[in-house]
């Protein structure tokens, strides 16, 4: 008996001594969590052509910050509704969520600084990652990795949570006002960057108007989108619109290109402001047909 004591004794000490065999790859998690909360607390802003212009950041964005680097940083078990507790095993394989859509909207607003003021104002619930401003100044507001108020109650395709997946450009622009070559210029440079950093897809890039039709209309049917498509920014209808076929269906073929169509006639309308800016109304005569055709076909 006392041989057998003696023996489980050594087992228990041999149990409790061993090494945790996720070990080495838990080390490699935190090294690797380290990085990720670094690249996403930064506050530099990038640099493109023009340089950009930074701003001084308050400490209620490095406390909001602070907030999300500590959950990142959370491990352990996590007890479920049904009284199971959940195993914490760290992957070594994993990286930040990266944006896939670039909406663009027009502030609405007098100034640069007004729309500044909006977006550091707690109460406003509001906020996008970049501000241009009529002279070409870039103010970014938010890492690209964090999630920005910026798309409101809004869809595109299945994606009923567009702040989650894409990165918010606020042009100051009153919305009755062309905008500025200065500023589209800053506009193309920021795109550029952003589009090849994170591989965003051409016809991800869109306005605020076709991911929340009949409730927005930035960033009016004054913003270049035809220059912007030549560029790779977003599509363009064919120069020379085939006409469409006689049995082709208007609303299922906007809920292809992306619109949310249960209000037709505020998609019909949110299109023709993205791609016919002279007749910006619902209605559906042959050259909109044709049109939502031509955009049809590239998807």
């Amino acid at each position: 008996m006392k041989k057998y004591f003696y023996c489980l004794t050594i087992a228990i000490a041999i149990t409790s001594c061993s090494t945790n065999p996720y070990k080495t790859s838990e080390k490699v998690y935190d090294q690797q969590l380290k990085s990720l909360e670094d690249k996403i607390t930064n506050k530099e802003a990038h640099p493109i052509p023009p340089p950009v212009a930074t701003i001084s950041i308050d400490t209620s964005y490095a406390n909001q910050l602070h907030i999300y680097k500590d959950s990142l940083s959370q491990t352990g078990s996590t007890s479920l509704q049904n009284g199971i507790n959940t195993q914490w095993i760290g992957t070594v394989n994993f990286n930040l969520r990266k944006p896939n859509f670039i909406i663009i909207h027009h502030t609405a607003q007098d100034s640069l600084q007004q729309t500044i003021n909006t977006f550091t104002k707690t109460k406003t619930q509001v906020s996008a990652h970049y501000i241009i401003s009529r002279d070409g100044k870039v103010v970014q507001m938010l890492n690209d990795y964090l999630r920005a108020w910026h798309a409101g109650n809004a869809t595109w395709g299945k994606n009923t949570d567009l702040n989650s997946s894409s990165l918010g450009i606020e042009l100051d622009n009153n919305g009755v006002e062309p905008f500025s070559e200065t500023q589209m210029n800053s506009l193309i440079a920021l795109l550029t960057r952003l589009k090849k950093e994170y591989n965003v897809p051409t016809q991800n890039i869109l306005g605020h108007a076709d991911i929340a039709p009949g409730r927005k209309q930035d960033p009016s049917k004054l913003f270049p989108w035809k220059t912007l498509a030549g560029l790779g920014f977003g599509i363009w209808q064919d120069e020379i619109l085939e006409e469409a076929p006689f049995d082709f269906r208007i609303e299922p073929a906007l809920r292809i290109i992306g619109y949310n169509t249960k209000n037709l006639t505020a998609a019909i309308t949110a299109f023709k402001l993205h791609y016919i800016q002279t007749e910006v109304d619902n209605v559906l005569d042959r050259k909109t047909i044709n049109t939502i055709y031509s955009i049809y076909k590239k998807q």
